[in-house]
Order: structure tokens, then C-alpha cells, then sequence
């Protein structure tokens, strides 16, 4: 049985479809291991409620995590092999821009479309590290019509202190939103920054001074 199973797949012909399953199944993984021992710490200390309705809350958030993850890997993937197959210069040839519009469509299906606070924490996340991402490539050589004008050692500088920029100006902008319209921050972020920042400006006895917040 098992070398049947070796057999099938390994087959060529079925290599389009399976990578489909595959990459449901390794989406479905990495979100249940990303989310869950995020969901069980933030959830165990921060949420009110019994142990039975934190467990339900923390298996909710694992199992969306973890869905939202392989339902993009799945349409992703489908409209990678559609996209191959209709490309007008080569039937099977991957064009330069399909991986931009698979991505667009999982986007908008997986994540545009369905507002939590779980959708919203992985398109942050996902942003933060296209921001970075481009950041590099705006001075890399042949980039744009402008990188001729870039040398090594401005390139060198630049990205020398971009990293520092990025980190300062990022926390300069949060605090001073928090400070003047926390209604905008993401509830998440909004809660424990009010932990930290604003909780910490009042206390009336030793015992909600260092031992507990209030």
C-alpha cells in the first residue's frame, strides 16, 4: 500500500494537483503553529472568563488562522496553474506578473472580503515586510530609472541607517496616535499599549503598584 501511495504521488502528470493539496495541508500547519501558542498566551493572560471559554477562544483562533492560511495557498495555487495554462507566449510557462495577480485574488477572497482581528494581524504583518521589502529594492541597480543615480557608497549608507529610520519613525508615529487617537489602533495593540503606558500613571496602594495593574 505504501509503495502504491509512493507511486501515485510521484506521478508527473498529477504534480499540478497535488501541490494544490500540499499546500492546503502545510497552510493549514503553519497557521495552527503560529496561532495557537500566540492565541493560548495572549487569551490565558489578558481575557476574562473560565478556562473552558478561554480553551473555545483559543481553538477558534487557531482554526481561522489556520484556514485563512491554506484557503489562500489553495487559490493561489489554483490561479497559479490557471494562469500558466492560458499565458498566450507558452502554454505551462509562468508569466512575469501571475504571482502578482494570484495574490491579488487570494487577497481580496481570503482576507479583503472577511474583517477580524485575525485577517487584519497577518495583512499588517504581511505589509510591514512588503514596506521593508521595497525599501531594499529601491536601491538596488536596475530597479528603477533612478537607481543610475545611486552609488555603491550612498547604497551602503542607505542601507545602513534605513533600519534605524524605519524602527524610529514607526514607534514615534504609534505613540503619538496612541496618545492623541487610540480609537484608530487595532484593539489588540490599543489594549496593551493602555497596559504599559496609560495603566501605569495610577496606582493608590503598594499592591496595585507592583504586584498587580489595578
Amino acid at each position: 500500500m505504501q509503495s502504491g501511495l509512493d507511486t501515485l504521488v510521484t506521478k508527473p502528470e498529477l504534480a499540478p494537483l497535488l501541490s494544490l493539496a500540499k499546500g492546503v495541508r502545510n497552510g493549514a500547519v503553519y497557521g495552527a503553529k503560529v496561532r495557537f501558542p500566540h492565541a493560548l498566551v495572549m487569551i490565558l493572560l489578558f481575557r476574562s472568563g473560565t478556562f473552558r471559554e478561554k480553551a473555545k477562544l483559543v481553538f477558534k483562533a487557531t482554526r481561522q488562522h489556520a484556514r485563512n492560511l491554506a484557503t489562500f495557498a489553495l487559490i493561489y495555487k489554483s490561479s497559479m496553474i490557471v494562469l500558466r495554462n492560458v499565458n498566450p507566449t507558452g502554454v505551462g510557462k509562468e508569466g512575469r506578473y501571475d504571482s502578482f495577480f494570484a495574490g491579488l485574488l487570494g487577497g481580496y477572497a481570503v482576507f479583503g472580503r472577511h474583517k477580524t482581528s485575525i485577517t487584519q494581524q497577518i495583512v499588517i504583518y504581511v505589509f510591514a515586510r512588503v514596506v521593508l521589502a521595497l525599501a531594499k529594492l529601491a536601491v538596488q541597480p536596475g530597479m528603477h530609472p533612478l537607481s543610475g543615480l545611486i552609488t555603491s557608497d550612498a547604497r551602503a549608507e542607505i542601507e545602513k541607517n534605513a533600519w534605524p529610520l524605519f524602527a524610529s519613525f514607526s514607534w514615534a508615529f504609534v505613540m503619538y496616535i496612541f496618545r492623541w487617537y487610540p480609537e484608530t489602533l487595532m484593539s489588540s495593540l490599543r489594549s496593551s499599549m493602555v497596559y504599559i503606558y496609560a495603566d501605569s500613571d495610577h496606582w493608590d496602594s503598594f499592591r496595585n503598584f507592583m504586584i498587580h495593574n489595578k
